[in-house]
Parts: C-alpha cells; sequence; structure tokens
C-alpha cells in the first residue's frame, strides 16, 4: 500500500568511475561563457566588461546516458555544444568564489544539444527558448569522476569534440569567461544549490549541426570520454 496515486518516476542518475550512481536534482545551463562563441553566435563581447552570467535549465531527465541518441522531434538542425559538467556535492547559498569548488564531488563532460532551427524562431518571436535546450536526451553526459582536487583537474584542462572523428571543438578551460568557481558562486545568489545539481558551464566556439548516423566524441583531460551516436 503507498501513498502515491500514480507509479513513482525513476529518478535520474550518472554513473560515476569506479562504481556507484549520481543521483540527478537540478541541471543548470550557463549561456555564454566563451568569446569566441559569442562571437561564432553573432554576438560581441567587450574583453574589459565581465557582466554576471547569465543561466537556463533543463529537466533532470534530460540526462542522458546512453550511447545512441535519438534524434529529437521538431527540428531539422540539431548542434552539438561540447561542456565541461560540475557534479555538486554540497549545497548552499551565497557561496563565496573561494570556497566554491569545495562544492563539487566530481567533474564530466556533457552536451548541450540544442534544436537550432527552434532557438531561432524564438528568438525572432522575443519568447524564451526553453523548447531549444530543455528536450527529451538534451543533456549527454559522461560517467563522472569523483575529484578530490578540483582546482588540478581544471588548472591545465582542455576540452575538445570530435564529429566522425573530425575536431570541431577544441579549447582551454581558462578561454571560460566565467570560471567554474564563480560560476558556482553566482549560482548560489540565485538558487539554493543542493547535491545533486549538474552545471554545465558553456561552450567554446564551434558547434555546429549534427545528422542520423554521426558518431560524437567528447574529452577532456583526465576526465572520462563521452561518445554516441545519434540514430
Amino acid at each position: 500500500m503507498t501513498d502515491w496515486v500514480i507509479d513513482m518516476p525513476s529518478r535520474a542518475r550518472v554513473a560515476v568511475e569506479g562504481g556507484g550512481f549520481f543521483p540527478v536534482r537540478r541541471i543548470y545551463c550557463v549561456g555564454q561563457n566563451y568569446a569566441k562563441h559569442i562571437a561564432e553566435m553573432g554576438g560581441s563581447l567587450d574583453p574589459k566588461d565581465r557582466k554576471p552570467p547569465f543561466f537556463f535549465q533543463k529537466p533532470s531527465d534530460a540526462v542522458f546516458t546512453g550511447d545512441k541518441m535519438p534524434y529529437p522531434t521538431i527540428t531539422k538542425n540539431l548542434h552539438h555544444e561540447a561542456e565541461l559538467v560540475l557534479a555538486i556535492g554540497k549545497g548552499g547559498n551565497d557561496i563565496q568564489t573561494a570556497d566554491a569548488l569545495s562544492h563539487v564531488y566530481g567533474l564530466a563532460v556533457g552536451l548541450d544539444m540544442t534544436r537550432r532551427d527552434r532557438q531561432a524562431e524564438m528568438k525572432a518571436q522575443g519568447r524564451s527558448w526553453e523548447i531549444a535546450k530543455a528536450f527529451d536526451n538534451a543533456a549527454p553526459i559522461s560517467n563522472i569522476l569523483a575529484v578530490s582536487d578540483v582546482h588540478s583537474a581544471l588548472e591545465e584542462g582542455q576540452i575538445a569534440l570530435a564529429v566522425n572523428g573530425s575536431v570541431r571543438q577544441s579549447a582551454p578551460l581558462s578561454d571560460m569567461i566565467w570560471s567554474p568557481a564563480e560560476i558556482i558562486a553566482e549560482l548560489s545568489t540565485h538558487y539554493t544549490l543542493m547535491p545533486g545539481d549538474l552545471i554545465f558551464t558553456g561552450t567554446p566556439e564551434g558547434v555546429g549541426p549534427v545528422v542520423v548516423g554521426d558518431m560524437i566524441e567528447v574529452s577532456a583531460t583526465g576526465l572520462p570520454v563521452l561518445m554516441l551516436k545519434i540514430i
């Protein structure tokens, strides 16, 4: 006997390297965190102008951990965006930048998959472009690596994405406009961060379309590799 009137949905989770699972509570994403990506999307950024980053969310069940991702509905222009992902192990509000990385349980690489045609339509109409970002399987992610020294893991990090063996995105993580610590600190002024939150930290330049049959590989220095095929 249970008090639930329908079956309880299963909770999204991500495998951890070495065993176990990380339960997913919320997925936060950072928009426009690499200057060259801002430029390729038609924007501009004064290097002296470091306005606070903006955030959007994907539903927790948008997490995708398989190796064959179905091409989503209502789009003819699906884009890849490779990102470093922070897995939060300790929550809080108004977290100080100097202490922010102590809240990170581990790191992964992920994809902010985007229905680019739908995003353009919504932008042109002045509407929210959630439909372009928050669809089924929109957040593929690698296994999470538990990291005891996050500073060291990020210091010399490089992220890259290849499609069918051809590199499309490649950049040092130091190219981020807002560092992971600054992202956590700023985000925690808007929301109460909790264990189980994932933060996608933005994508470097080189985003582009993928089609059925394409093989995507995302890697970052020292982290588990994400590989999937679009079916």
